[in-house]
């Protein structure tokens, strides 16, 4: 019996989905009696972690080992979201170091969980579709999160995962699966890391700007390359 079979067997992926979903709201609750948690953080942590749980609930079974490290990342992911959006909502500025730790752990589990997917032959299309949103939610938080450091421009950055979908809804040829790629993995680790330093107030002034600049020329050479070779094998349908 593979490993992924034995998690199945014994019903380890639902018990870790409901787990999560315990220490989500729990984190919530520890960042309201610590550094305060207003109505918008919890109303931003509990849609984050309703939508989780509907998408994935169905389908538990199929996340495997990797699946559950990638759950302990959404957990830190909602917590960077709640405290940026009491930010954006109420201007409660939240403490750089928490914000950058939550970030910074989630980016480095980002990493491991791949492997642990490797290792364990465990890869699925679940699995990484679930990895790629995740790693969506936490650069677009912390893209609203660098808006006083770079400028309002830099939320370019966490839109254009929003944008694509958008896009896909009414071009269903860009609904297309991608080929697995090490670039994209590549740039999408990058925005992670800037965008947390941006944060973490360590890039002051014009290298702050430039490294949110390069980010944002890499993630459109990214989505650009993605998007032509979807439509070039749209058109080897035609």
């Amino acid at each position: 019996m593979s490993t992924i079979d034995r998690l199945r067997a014994r019903g380890l992926a639902p018990l870790a989905l409901a787990f999560a979903v315990v220490a989500q709201l729990g984190m919530a609750a520890g960042l309201a009696s610590t550094v305060g948690l207003a109505l918008p953080g919890w109303l931003a942590i509990g849609l984050w972690t309703a939508l989780g749980y509907a998408l994935l609930q169905p389908h538990v079974d199929q996340l495997g080992p990797a699946g559950t490290i990638t759950l302990t990342r959404a957990v830190l992911t909602g917590g960077v979201i709640g405290l940026v959006a009491d930010e954006l909502v109420v201007s409660a500025r939240p403490p750089a170091v928490l914000l950058t730790t939550l970030a910074a752990v989630a980016l480095v589990l980002d990493a491991v969980d791949g492997l642990v997917a490797r290792h364990t032959r465990t890869e699925s299309a679940l699995g990484a579709r679930f990895d790629m949103e995740v790693d969506a939610a936490l650069i677009l938080a912390l893209s609203v999160a660098a808006i006083d450091e770079v400028g309002v421009w830099v939320v370019v950055i966490g839109s254009m995962r929003l944008a694509f979908l958008a896009a896909s809804w009414v071009t269903p040829w860009m609904r297309g699966a991608l080929p697995p790629s090490r670039g994209r993995k590549v740039v999408a680790a990058w925005q992670g890391v800037t965008l947390a330093a941006v944060v973490s107030q360590l890039l002051p002034g014009w290298p702050a700007v430039a490294g949110a600049a390069l980010s944002l020329a890499l993630l459109t050479w990214s989505f650009g390359r993605d998007i032509r070779w979807l439509y070039r094998r749209h058109q080897q349908y035609l």
